[in-house]
Protein backbone atom coordinates (compact mmCIF):
# COMPACT_ATOMS: atom_id res chain seq x y z
CA UNK A 1 0.00 0.00 0.00
CA UNK A 2 1.31 3.38 -0.97
CA UNK A 3 -0.64 5.34 1.07
CA UNK A 4 -1.30 5.74 4.83
CA UNK A 5 -3.96 6.67 6.70
CA UNK A 6 -2.76 8.59 9.89
CA UNK A 7 -5.86 9.73 11.42
CA UNK A 8 -9.34 10.92 10.75
CA UNK A 9 -10.14 14.25 12.42
CA UNK A 10 -13.51 15.39 13.30
CA UNK A 11 -15.43 12.56 11.69
CA UNK A 12 -14.48 13.05 8.27
CA UNK A 13 -11.08 15.29 7.76
CA UNK A 14 -8.73 12.46 6.95
CA UNK A 15 -4.69 12.72 6.71
CA UNK A 16 -3.10 10.64 4.70
CA UNK A 17 0.88 9.52 4.52
CA UNK A 18 2.13 8.78 1.23
CA UNK A 19 5.05 6.00 1.04
CA UNK A 20 8.59 7.66 -0.29
CA UNK A 21 11.18 5.98 -1.78
CA UNK A 22 14.36 8.25 -1.63
CA UNK A 23 17.66 8.01 -1.92
CA UNK A 24 20.89 10.10 -3.44
CA UNK A 25 19.88 11.05 -6.13
CA UNK A 26 16.50 12.28 -4.79
CA UNK A 27 12.95 10.25 -4.31
CA UNK A 28 9.97 9.52 -5.94
CA UNK A 29 6.74 8.72 -4.51
CA UNK A 30 2.70 8.33 -5.86
CA UNK A 31 0.49 11.49 -4.89
CA UNK A 32 -2.87 10.12 -5.93
CA UNK A 33 -3.71 6.13 -6.66
CA UNK A 34 -7.73 6.08 -7.44
CA UNK A 35 -7.37 2.13 -6.38
CA UNK A 36 -5.66 2.29 -2.98
CA UNK A 37 -8.14 5.60 -2.34
CA UNK A 38 -10.71 3.79 -2.34
CA UNK A 39 -9.50 0.60 -0.57
CA UNK A 40 -8.80 2.94 2.16
CA UNK A 41 -12.63 4.74 1.64
CA UNK A 42 -11.13 8.53 0.22
CA UNK A 43 -13.33 10.09 -2.61
CA UNK A 44 -11.58 8.90 -6.08
CA UNK A 45 -14.06 11.37 -8.31
CA UNK A 46 -11.27 14.61 -8.92
CA UNK A 47 -12.33 16.43 -11.72
CA UNK A 48 -10.35 19.60 -10.86
CA UNK A 49 -6.28 20.16 -9.91
CA UNK A 50 -5.30 23.58 -8.66
CA UNK A 51 -2.29 25.42 -7.93
CA UNK A 52 -1.13 28.38 -5.56
CA UNK A 53 1.86 30.04 -4.90
CA UNK A 54 2.02 32.06 -1.57
CA UNK A 55 4.50 34.40 -0.09
CA UNK A 56 5.69 33.95 3.68
CA UNK A 57 3.01 35.25 6.07
CA UNK A 58 -0.31 35.15 3.24
CA UNK A 59 -3.78 33.59 5.06
CA UNK A 60 -5.98 32.53 2.54
CA UNK A 61 -9.56 31.20 3.34
CA UNK A 62 -12.01 30.18 4.63
CA UNK A 63 -13.29 29.13 1.39
CA UNK A 64 -16.27 26.54 0.59
CA UNK A 65 -18.42 25.77 -2.72
CA UNK A 66 -21.83 24.61 -2.49
CA UNK A 67 -22.39 24.35 -6.02
CA UNK A 68 -21.20 22.15 -7.19
CA UNK A 69 -20.54 20.66 -3.84
CA UNK A 70 -16.74 20.41 -3.49
CA UNK A 71 -14.12 18.46 -1.48
CA UNK A 72 -10.39 19.19 -1.05
CA UNK A 73 -7.66 16.91 -1.34
CA UNK A 74 -4.76 19.06 -0.19
CA UNK A 75 -1.03 18.80 0.04
CA UNK A 76 2.63 21.29 0.00
CA UNK A 77 4.88 20.81 -2.62
CA UNK A 78 6.81 23.82 -1.54
CA UNK A 79 8.06 25.22 1.81
CA UNK A 80 5.21 24.68 4.73
CA UNK A 81 1.79 26.13 5.58
CA UNK A 82 -0.50 25.60 8.12
CA UNK A 83 -3.37 24.00 6.59
CA UNK A 84 -6.85 24.58 8.20
CA UNK A 85 -10.55 22.94 7.93
CA UNK A 86 -13.90 24.27 9.33
CA UNK A 87 -17.18 22.09 9.85
CA UNK A 88 -19.93 24.58 8.84
CA UNK A 89 -22.83 22.70 8.13
CA UNK A 90 -26.21 23.06 10.40
CA UNK A 91 -26.84 20.12 12.73
CA UNK A 92 -23.69 18.97 12.41
CA UNK A 93 -22.06 17.45 15.87
CA UNK A 94 -19.15 19.12 15.33
CA UNK A 95 -20.55 22.61 13.76
CA UNK A 96 -17.88 25.49 14.52
CA UNK A 97 -15.11 23.19 14.98
CA UNK A 98 -11.92 22.99 13.48
CA UNK A 99 -8.55 20.75 12.55
CA UNK A 100 -5.40 22.42 11.96
CA UNK A 101 -1.74 20.56 10.33
CA UNK A 102 1.25 22.01 9.11
CA UNK A 103 2.25 20.25 6.02
CA UNK A 104 5.29 20.54 4.08
CA UNK A 105 7.47 19.66 1.28
CA UNK A 106 9.37 17.87 3.78
CA UNK A 107 6.30 15.66 5.33
CA UNK A 108 4.32 15.17 2.43
CA UNK A 109 1.32 14.47 4.27
CA UNK A 110 -2.25 15.42 2.33
CA UNK A 111 -5.57 16.59 4.15
CA UNK A 112 -8.47 15.23 2.89
CA UNK A 113 -11.59 18.18 4.14
CA UNK A 114 -14.88 17.25 2.50
CA UNK A 115 -17.78 19.16 1.32
CA UNK A 116 -19.59 21.20 3.84
CA UNK A 117 -16.12 22.30 5.76
CA UNK A 118 -14.49 25.25 4.81
CA UNK A 119 -10.83 25.62 4.45
CA UNK A 120 -7.77 27.94 4.46
CA UNK A 121 -4.35 27.84 4.80
CA UNK A 122 -0.86 30.12 6.02
CA UNK A 123 2.44 30.58 4.27
CA UNK A 124 5.05 29.38 6.88
CA UNK A 125 7.77 29.55 4.47
CA UNK A 126 8.89 32.12 2.06
CA UNK A 127 7.77 31.06 -0.89
CA UNK A 128 4.91 28.27 -0.57
CA UNK A 129 3.37 26.27 -2.83
CA UNK A 130 0.20 24.54 -2.04
CA UNK A 131 -1.33 21.87 -4.88
CA UNK A 132 -5.26 20.59 -4.19
CA UNK A 133 -7.35 18.26 -6.17
CA UNK A 134 -11.58 19.01 -5.85
CA UNK A 135 -14.26 16.80 -6.29
CA UNK A 136 -16.02 19.77 -8.07
CA UNK A 137 -15.07 22.15 -10.67
CA UNK A 138 -14.74 25.86 -9.51
CA UNK A 139 -18.22 27.85 -9.03
CA UNK A 140 -17.89 31.69 -7.98
CA UNK A 141 -21.46 31.87 -7.70
CA UNK A 142 -21.78 28.96 -5.92
CA UNK A 143 -18.69 29.72 -3.27
CA UNK A 144 -18.48 31.09 -0.18
CA UNK A 145 -16.33 32.77 2.41
CA UNK A 146 -15.99 32.62 6.60
CA UNK A 147 -14.01 34.76 8.91
CA UNK A 148 -10.35 33.35 9.49
CA UNK A 149 -10.81 35.25 12.26
CA UNK A 150 -14.15 34.47 13.57
CA UNK A 151 -13.67 34.25 17.80
CA UNK A 152 -16.52 31.41 18.27
CA UNK A 153 -14.49 29.62 15.58
CA UNK A 154 -11.60 30.26 17.71
CA UNK A 155 -8.27 29.04 14.89
CA UNK A 156 -4.62 28.95 16.79
CA UNK A 157 -3.53 30.07 13.55
CA UNK A 158 0.31 30.29 14.11
CA UNK A 159 0.83 33.80 12.46
CA UNK A 160 -0.86 36.77 13.84
CA UNK A 161 -3.85 37.31 11.65
CA UNK A 162 -3.73 41.44 12.11
CA UNK A 163 -0.40 41.74 10.14
CA UNK A 164 -1.29 38.67 7.60
CA UNK A 165 -1.59 39.43 4.19
CA UNK A 166 -5.05 38.54 3.26
CA UNK A 167 -7.39 39.57 0.07
CA UNK A 168 -10.11 42.08 0.89
CA UNK A 169 -12.68 39.22 0.26
CA UNK A 170 -11.40 37.29 2.84
CA UNK A 171 -10.58 40.22 5.65
CA UNK A 172 -13.88 41.30 5.72
CA UNK A 173 -15.41 37.81 5.83
CA UNK A 174 -18.40 37.11 7.42
CA UNK A 175 -18.46 35.10 10.69
CA UNK A 176 -19.66 31.56 10.75
CA UNK A 177 -22.95 32.86 12.55
CA UNK A 178 -23.93 35.22 10.14
CA UNK A 179 -23.29 32.18 7.41
CA UNK A 180 -25.39 30.24 9.59
CA UNK A 181 -28.21 32.50 9.61
CA UNK A 182 -28.10 33.03 5.67
CA UNK A 183 -30.93 31.16 3.28
CA UNK A 184 -27.82 29.83 1.58
CA UNK A 185 -26.64 27.71 4.69
CA UNK A 186 -29.49 25.57 3.88
CA UNK A 187 -27.59 24.25 0.83
CA UNK A 188 -24.94 22.56 3.10
CA UNK A 189 -25.99 19.80 4.72
CA UNK A 190 -25.07 17.38 7.12
CA UNK A 191 -25.03 13.99 6.52
CA UNK A 192 -23.66 11.36 8.75
CA UNK A 193 -20.08 9.86 7.66
CA UNK A 194 -19.43 6.21 6.75
CA UNK A 195 -19.21 5.10 10.29
CA UNK A 196 -15.71 2.87 8.90
CA UNK A 197 -13.36 5.18 8.71
CA UNK A 198 -12.27 5.46 12.33
CA UNK A 199 -12.99 1.63 12.74
CA UNK A 200 -10.24 0.92 9.03
CA UNK A 201 -7.39 3.64 10.53
CA UNK A 202 -7.43 1.28 14.00
CA UNK A 203 -9.54 -1.74 13.72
Amino acid sequence: MAFKLESVELGEIIVVTPQVHGDTRGFFMESYRADQFRALGLPTNFVQDNHSRSKQGVLRGLHFQWDPPMGKLMRVTRGAAFLVAVDIRRNSPTLGQWFGLEVSEENKKQVWAPYGFARGFCSLAEVCEVQYKTTGHYNQAGEGVINVGDPAIGIKWPIDITSAQMSERDRHAPSLEQWLSSPLAEKVSYTPARESLTTDLHG
